[in-house]
């Protein structure tokens, strides 16, 4: 295992040849630190939210207006995780941001990226982006409720490559607590 500042670091889960910020439809899932089951319980095969369930659910769906590149497909939020698509569409958000001013661009080229530079993922439209947003934003409001509340440090993603792919995963998404038992993020916390 490679270090780097004198510490162990765990190389990337993300495919190295592929660019996170292409236009392109991403199958996403993020679990909670140790699996707890923070956000509800599944009860007649449905998902029962808990207060801090509503707010995975809600921050979620605010998605597309802090990143206005992207759109939401399927989505669960599951006791221990969340599972959902995430549609990144760079020309549009090309279009959407040409009404910014001038001074917002402007500001955009002078940003830095620590050690990386330019290269910091942090500072370009991608999916790494996108859920660091919504990760620190559910972490900062679930905290408010349940102090010790963590996300694991990584994601899960899968690049979903064509439609029949896409309806696949639209259906796992959709029918999760259905299978809840057969999950493999299902652990029993009761």
């Amino acid at each position: 295992m490679e270090k780097f500042k004198n510490k162990y670091r765990i190389p990337s889960a993300r495919l190295q040849t592929w660019d996170y910020g292409s236009n392109a439809a991403y199958f996403v899932t993020i679990c909670t630190k140790n699996r707890q089951h923070y956000f509800g319980k599944i009860a007649n095969e449905t998902m029962q939210l808990s207060e801090m369930g509503v707010l995975a659910q809600k921050y979620w769906y605010e998605i597309p207006h802090r990143f206005p590149f992207v759109e939401l497909d399927a989505f669960v939020v599951m006791p221990n995780h969340v599972h959902g698509i995430i549609m990144i569409d760079g020309k549009d958000a090309i279009n959407r941001v040409s009404t910014t001013t001038t001074t917002t661009t402007t500001t955009t080229t002078k940003m830095r990226g620590g050690i990386t530079g330019n290269k910091n993922p942090m500072l370009h439209k991608n999916l790494s982006r996108i859920i660091r947003w919504y990760k620190g934003r559910c972490t900062f409001e679930i905290r408010k409720i349940h102090a010790d509340f963590a996300w694991l440090s990584r994601f899960h993603d899968h690049i979903i490559r064509n439609d029949r792919a896409f309806n696949n995963i639209s259906a796992y998404i959709i029918n999760n607590p259905k299978k809840w038992k057969e999950d493999k993020f299902y652990k029993n916390n009761m």
